[in-house]
């Protein structure tokens, strides 16, 4: 379970991560090649599908910061987390998501399967 723990903590940093080359590094460190993303906004498979989504919500929300909500639960190769979307220097979140991530037998995420559980009022 640390395992799975850690590398969620390593996921939601990628999505704090500005630098491309550095998030593709991390992206290829622990998502299997054919891993995909799943979202209501995001349906992509592949490191590059991964870092373009990941790219998109930091153009989208620039200076925000993504942060674990709850503790990581994670049972056999399946975890579910809840995550926050914070905007610079503010306590008060502006989304909340939850995720479900698969791994394979090698520590490595398959899948990632996100649902928005907050949003900003259109």
């Amino acid at each position: 379970m640390s395992d799975i723990a850690g590398t969620v903590e390593r996921y939601i940093s990628l999505w704090n991560e500005t630098d491309g080359d550095a998030r593709a590094k991390g992206i290829a460190e622990i998502f299997t090649a054919d891993a995909t993303y799943t979202d209501p906004l995001a349906d992509v498979a592949g490191h590059a599908g991964i870092d373009a989504v990941m790219a998109g919500a930091q153009g989208q929300f620039p200076g925000f910061t993504f942060k674990l909500l709850t503790a990581v639960d994670g049972n056999h190769h399946i975890a579910r987390f809840s995550w926050e979307l914070l905007p610079p220097g503010a306590d008060e979140n502006v989304v909340i998501g939850s995720d479900v991530a698969v791994f394979d037998g090698n520590g490595k995420i398959q899948g990632v399967y996100g649902f928005l559980d907050k949003v900003p009022a259109a």
